[in-house]
């Protein structure tokens, strides 16, 4: 398993080189599916997705670590994030849809 986002090309050519090479539009389904059961996050800033570890609720922050070295990513649920975005927001009469936070710096291994 990787801890690397992956596009949804580099998931077409893992799954081409076992198989039938699929459709761009079939893996993009799939992976929207994916993600309305929270099972896939999309990495914004990479235009990629990662597999959720955590179980959370739809809809609340989650706080994506990204290694500039590596490109691994961690991945934190965090309840001061959801209480500072849930303030924020409705000090301004903002709902938010999806909430992702992306930071980047060095993971542990990399920083060694």
């Amino acid at each position: 398993m990787s801890h690397k986002p992956l596009g949804a090309y580099d998931l077409i050519d893992r799954v081409g080189a076992r198989t039938t090479r699929p459709a761009p539009i079939t893996v993009y389904r799939a992976l929207e599916f994916l993600r309305e059961q929270g099972l896939v996050h999309r990495i914004e800033s990479r235009n990629a997705f990662i597999a959720c570890v955590y179980r959370h609720e739809s809809g609340h922050p989650v706080v994506f670590m990204i290694c500039e070295r590596c490109g691994a990513v961690g991945e934190s649920a965090s309840a001061a994030v959801a209480d500072t975005i849930r303030d924020a927001s409705s000090a301004v009469g903002f709902t938010p849809k999806t909430p992702v936070i992306e930071v980047t710096g060095l993971c542990a291994h990399c920083k060694t």
